[in-house]
């Protein structure tokens, strides 16, 4: 008797991939829209009514951040048996960056709930001004802010190995690798350029290539023909 072992087929696991990684763009998009319409910049007052008008869509946009953060970290967990057989090593380091700019993601949203709290009007801050408890929590949203741009680098770092890996795949466009290479520095750049004190804001060219990747894996997949014919060839070299 035999026991057959299922295995997931590549173009399945591409285009599984491909929806989750989509699903990342509306969910952040949402929270960039929220905080863009809620927060006015170098102003506490106005900053601190609007959120207060409208503290339902506040607490979606946090939430809708957190579940991109999450869905993020089943986009790696899903590329990756499907980029292990290119190099192993390098799928394992792309699984680690996002497993650190995961939590550091999730964790830097604990900045916008304590700008809710302090405008929340509870008893334990009637020590504190309204004009005080405003700019505090403005403040918060500032640490947000360089927060996310932490995040960022790993959110640009994970896409060096895996730019690299579909480069070297050979079942996945070699343009494409080299476009989520320019991503992840674009993102770094974007980064770097902030803690250093020149504001750029290079997030859409950044953006490009996971866009154009991400509608490869859902409309095209991968070359199935070259898949085989790589994990035949690693075969034959694994047993020489």
């Amino acid at each position: 008797m035999t026991t057959r072992t299922a295995i997931t087929p590549p173009l399945v696991i591409a285009r599984v991939a491909g929806f989750l990684y989509l699903l990342v763009a509306p969910l952040g998009i949402f929270g960039l829209y929220v905080s863009s319409t809620l927060i006015v910049a170098g102003d506490p007052a106005a900053t601190a009514s609007n959120i207060m008008a409208s503290e339902s869509l506040f607490r979606l946009g946090v939430v809708s951040d957190m579940l991109a953060a999450i869905v993020m970290l089943l986009v790696v967990l899903v590329l990756y048996p499907l980029l292990k057989p290119v190099n192993r090593n390098l799928a394992l380091l792309m699984v680690a960056f996002l497993l650190v700019g995961v939590p550091i993601s999730l964790l830097n949203k604990v900045n916008q709930f304590a700008s809710l709290q302090l405008l929340s009007g509870v008893d334990y801050l009637t020590g504190f001004t309204t004009e005080q408890l405003q700019t505090l929590a403005f403040l918060f949203l500032r640490l947000h802010s360089r927060g996310a741009n932490i995040a960022f680098i790993f959110w640009g770092l994970w896409l060096l190995p895996l730019g690299y890996l579909v480069f070297k795949s050979g079942f996945l466009p070699k343009i494409l690798g080299v476009l989520l290479v320019i991503s992840c520095f674009g993102y770094l750049i974007n980064s770097f350029a902030i803690f250093l004190g020149y504001p750029v804001n290079i997030g859409l060219v950044s953006a490009v290539g996971e866009l154009l990747f991400i509608f490869w894996l859902l409309i095209k997949g991968v070359n199935v023909e070259q898949y085989n014919l790589f994990l035949s060839k690693q075969s034959k070299e694994t047993i020489l």
